[in-house]
Order: C-alpha cells, then structure tokens, then sequence
C-alpha cells in the first residue's frame, strides 16, 4: 500500500455539524461549526474552534458561555445558512425561525428544533493561531423526549448531521453499523491471552 505525504491537515471523520449559539451584544446568534469534540468526561467538557473574527467568537467572549446545539438532518438547510452568513449582517433566529429558549445560563441560547442541546460555560481559553480554541463545561443537556430509547439518547433517532470536507464539501446522515461496540476485538483479544 504505498502512503503520499500531503501538507498536514485536520483530517479526523467525521466532523459534527453543529450550532453553537451565544448572545451577542444581547441577542442570540448562532454559527455552525464542524470543529467541536469531547474535552473532558468528569466534570463533562465540550470544545469548539472558532475563528476570532466570527461574530459568535465575540459573543462568547463577552459573557463567557455558549452552547451546542445538535441538528437533525432535516436541519441541514438552516444549518448550512447559520455558516454563511454573519450574525452581524442578519438575524439567523428570524431567517431560520429557531425557536430560542434559556435554561440555567441565561445568557446561552438553545434552539428548541434541535434534539440535543448543550449550555457551556468557559473554562479555558487557548489562541492557537487562526482560532479560538473554547472549553466549555456542561452545565446542562436537554434532549427531544422523542430521541430516546429506554430513557437513554438514540442516535437513530437524533440523526445527527456530519460534516465532510473537500473534496466532497458536503453534509452526510449516519451509516451503516459496523459492529458492536466493545465485542468485535474480544476475538484478538481471545487469540493473544495478553
């Protein structure tokens, strides 16, 4: 299998597509963002990357919070507008008509459509350069009563959307499965005794 080296690149799949929201200036405002992962398990932490120039950027800066907020794939339009268009030249809220509601950081907006929704607050802070590299604690999770399976969040029934770059530039559904998470490798596991 030969290997090609190419210039190094954020080559990890598949990136969420995700809404991250904060008040700017009083207002809420939401942009999409593909950079955003798991930080921390205990206590739950979240990060997002955002360019320092973006509005949301501002916004998150001036009161310390965000949130996450998890489309569905029948969101894929509203999302996809939320990251080409600025906050400081229209309104995303009346465009989209997200229905934005508060929970205990009042000053996180959370979009009511969006079956997963995640209020942050900033722990750290990191300029790496092209962006602002944001961990954020969660405070708290909501869920759409409807994505859940035995009272546990279902992926199946969130439906997520993912993010693939160039050179497909395109928005991607889940897919098939593979195999059982913490199963399949018990058969090497099995044959090495180690």
């Amino acid at each position: 299998m030969n290997k090609i080296r190419i210039d190094p690149q954020t080559l990890i799949y598949p990136m969420p597509a995700v809404l991250v929201g904060a008040n700017v200036d009083d207002k809420p405002n939401f942009m999409a963002v593909a950079w955003c992962g798991i930080a921390n398990g205990e206590p739950p932490m979240i990060s997002v990357a955002i360019r320092h120039r973006r509005y949301t950027n501002r916004g998150i800066r001036q009161n310390m919070t965000f949130s996450v907020n998890v489309p569905s794939t029948d969101m894929a339009r509203e999302t996809d507008y939320c990251g080409i268009v600025s906050g400081s030249k229209a309104s995303k809220v009346e465009v989209c008509q997200f229905r934005v509601f508060y929970g205990k950081l009042d000053n996180a907006p959370l979009i009511e459509q969006c079956p997963v929704n995640l209020g942050c607050k900033v722990v750290h802070v990191l300029d790496l350069g092209s962006h602002a590299f944001f961990v954020g604690r969660i405070e708290e999770t909501h869920i759409t009563e409807s994505c859940l399976t035995d009272g546990k969040p279902d992926v199946n029934k969130i439906k997520p959307i993912i993010y693939t770059t160039e050179p497909a530039k395109q928005y991607q559904a889940f897919g098939e499965v593979i195999a059982p998470a913490f199963s399949m490798g018990r058969e090497l596991r099995a044959g090495n005794k180690g």
